[in-house]
């Protein structure tokens, strides 16, 4: 907390010391007590708070002599405090910001440190030490400070730049532009430098992300496109880092696998030193079976067949809609890597020297042009390389991500599937590029996943993906409703299935996706279990997919077979988990059939709740309130109109509603009211 200065009246005469000396004293103290200094601008800081600790001698010493000081020293210690309290909030700043972004601004924020110190010579050149009371240790140590801040040179730690150098060398290497070069980057010199200023392990890497997330949002309108552009430059890199540092501790032990796996393919052939003959060997599973040719980027496609992807791509672009194998008809058109296989192929040709090279087509020529279009428009288009940087680490990450889904051990899957939960919790773009990458067919496979965190992890990252409108197709299609179904009923965790309703939420808001889900009993079940045993947040959850899966009639009644009317009646009054508006709009969808509101009549303990939910409900929470109880006193609904209006305080309610409610609420009322009316006047005296 920053102290603030008591306002001093400067005069001719001698004036008290107290709050003065007692601010400076409190504000010095603080700034000698900072502890763990950041690795940016160390040795300033460091520096800063040995001196600020000789002035604290100063003031304490003021202090105990206890007697009024002249004018001319009082504005020598009101600037030293003002010099002093910036000195704070520099290094809090140095402290609390991102570490990265403090190595990139070293000189700058050297230059801060050196005119504050240069700021406090001068307070100090005009502070009367002749007619003040010191101690000599005191007057000693204040003259040398003096001299110090008069001949202080800018002081830029020699360390700090190279490891400035070397951060601006690897980010250069992340943002290469040419695509045979692209993620080649040096993550021993990565790790290396990112441990020298204190990110050594997930939970520091995510801070920093954090801190230059807040920096970048700091510095939009004011700090410029290029800072801005190389804030997202570092946080693209330390995402990807974090994802390639903390999971390639296992890389060794599968290449290792992966060279078993090779090899025992390989057992029985002979490799010639002939290119020609090697080729002509191709093992039988490597060769796409359109074209026959080893297979450099082979690809799964909707009816699980393997191919390599020009060629499926060719057949697609060409009209095709069938899997040239199987002659089945594919579902969807994305091509998932087939990153085991395309492994094992690349195992195979490091171990028979055949080059990783395209062969030359029309396709690839026309790849060339237009990297070369690309090349000469780079200077045009500057200003975007900072997003194409940050879209391409995000690339490379996914699809390091999938390929450790698809081959890693349990342990490499549960990280991997934390980091893509986390690289798709923002943005849409990230979500459509690790859909690209493939990362949805695995982690539906994941969601079957025995490990409690890996399952969690998985269903996260599908309802994240599936914020974007075009995943919710490719979800369903990967065939996960009844794996999304069965984490629902009995995930692992609670999050897992509160997790599990949410994704089912999401992906109800597309229509057809309605249907198909709608064709699942369990799901409406596991949905009202959910409802019943959930977390606050489960239970709207729940309550959110089972309104969204409603809109379709023909559900509605599986929705009331399930066991949702009584419940939903109860948490009507239940201010703990606070979805009263949710369950009534859910109650009118349910009203909409004959089940829902035959049962919905039957409840006992709905009519009590409806005048305290008239008078002290939401504004919505009243709408849907209305509109039910005008569906339950038509047609046939004498009973529940009997018993609003044996209730004394039910139409003072609905008459206030119609005068101070909502247009929508006052209309209805006047409705009800008039309906109400009407069923009085056939047996007593009409409603006033």
């Amino acid at each position: 907390m920053d102290v603030v200065l008591p306002p001093i009246m400067i005069s001719s005469g001698l004036m008290p010391t107290g709050p003065l000396m007692k601010s400076l004293i409190h504000i010095s103290n603080e700034v000698a007590s900072v502890e763990k200094l950041p690795f940016s601008q160390f040795r300033n800081i460091s520096t800063m708070i040995r001196r600020i600790k000789f002035l604290s001698f100063l003031f304490e010493d003021i202090r105990e002599t206890n007697s009024p000081l002249p004018p001319s020293s009082l504005l020598c210690l009101t600037e030293l405090f003002s010099v002093i309290q910036r000195v704070k909030l520099l290094i809090q700043r140095c402290k609390g910001g991102s570490s990265l972004w403090g190595l990139i601004q070293t000189e700058f924020l050297s230059n801060q440190f050196h005119a504050l110190v240069k700021e406090m010579g001068g307070a100090l050149d005009i502070l009367p030490l002749n007619l003040l009371n010191l101690s000599t240790d005191t007057r000693e140590q204040v003259e040398l400070l003096r001299k110090q801040a008069k001949r202080v040179d800018l002081l830029v730690d020699p360390q700090e730049l190279q490891r400035r150098e070397e951060l601006l060398q690897i980010m250069a290497s992340n943002n290469q532009k040419n695509s045979r070069n692209k993620g080649f980057v040096d993550f021993v010199k990565v790790k290396e430098v990112f441990s020298c200023i204190g990110l050594r392990s997930p939970l520091d890497y995510e801070e920093e992300i954090s801190k230059l997330e807040a920096e970048a949002e700091k510095q939009a309108g004011t700090g410029g496109l290029i800072v801005i552009s190389n804030i997202n430059n570092l946080i693209s890199l330390l995402t990807y880092s974090k994802s390639v540092i903390f999971i390639d501790r296992h890389r060794e032990e599968i290449k290792e696998n992966f060279k078993q796996l090779s090899a025992s393919l390989n057992r029985n052939q002979d490799v010639s030193s002939s290119s020609q003959s090697i080729l002509s060997n191709i093992p039988d599973e490597f060769r796409c079976p359109i074209s026959l040719d080893l297979m450099k980027d082979p690809v799964i496609v909707a009816s699980g067949h393997t191919y390599d992807r020009n060629s499926i791509a060719q057949w697609i672009n060409s009209g095709h809609h069938t899997c040239p194998k199987s002659g089945k008809r594919l579902i969807h058109r994305a091509l998932i890597p087939n990153y085991a296989l395309k492994s094992l192929v690349h195992q195979w040709c490091q171990d028979n020297n055949v080059p990783l090279i395209e062969n030359s087509t029309s396709s690839s020529s026309k790849f060339e042009r237009s990297s070369s279009k690309s090349k000469l428009s780079e200077k045009a288009t500057e200003h975007i390389s900072a997003t194409k940087a940050a879209m391409d680490a995000v690339k490379m990450t996914a699809e390091f991500l999938v390929g450790k889904l698809a081959m890693g051990s349990p342990e490499i899957q549960r990280q991997a599937a934390y980091e893509l939960r986390l690289l798709a919790k923002t943005g849409m773009d990230n979500r459509r590029i690790i859909a690209e990458a493939g990362a949805i067919p695995f982690l539906v496979t994941l969601l079957s996943s025995t490990d409690p965190r890996i399952q969690e992890n998985a269903v996260t990252a599908l309802l994240n993906l599936s914020i974007f409108d075009n995943n919710k197709l490719l979800i369903m299609a990967a065939g996960s409703i009844d794996s999304i179904i069965n984490v629902l009923e009995s995930g692992k965790t609670m999050e897992a299935r509160e997790n599990a309703a949410a994704t089912i939420f999401s992906l109800s808001i597309i229509s057809d996706c309605r249907v198909t889900i709608g064709t699942r009993p369990r799901a409406f079940s596991a949905l009202v279990g959910l409802l019943r045993e959930g977390t606050a947040t489960g239970k709207k959850d729940a309550a959110s997919a089972l309104f969204n899966l409603s809109v379709y009639n023909a559900n509605k009644a599986s929705v009331v077979f399930a066991g949702a009317v009584p419940l939903l009646i109860e948490l009507l009054m239940d201010d703990k988990t606070g979805i009263t508006d949710d369950a009534l709009a859910l109650l009118v969808l349910l009203s909409g059939c004959s089940e829902g509101l035959e049962e919905i009549r039957q409840s006992r303990i709905l009519m009590p709740m409806v005048i305290d939910l008239l008078r002290f409900g939401s504004t919505k929470g009243k709408e849907n309130l209305i509109t039910l109880l005008l569906g339950l006193c038509k047609d046939g609904g004498e009973e529940v109109a009997r018993c609003l209006l044996i209730n004394p305080r039910c139409i003072p309610s609905l008459q206030s509603l119609s005068s101070d409610g909502s247009l929508k609420a006052r209309r209805k009322a006047d409705a009800l009211v008039r309906l109400l009316n009407r069923c009085c006047s056939q047996s007593h005296n009409p409603v006033a």
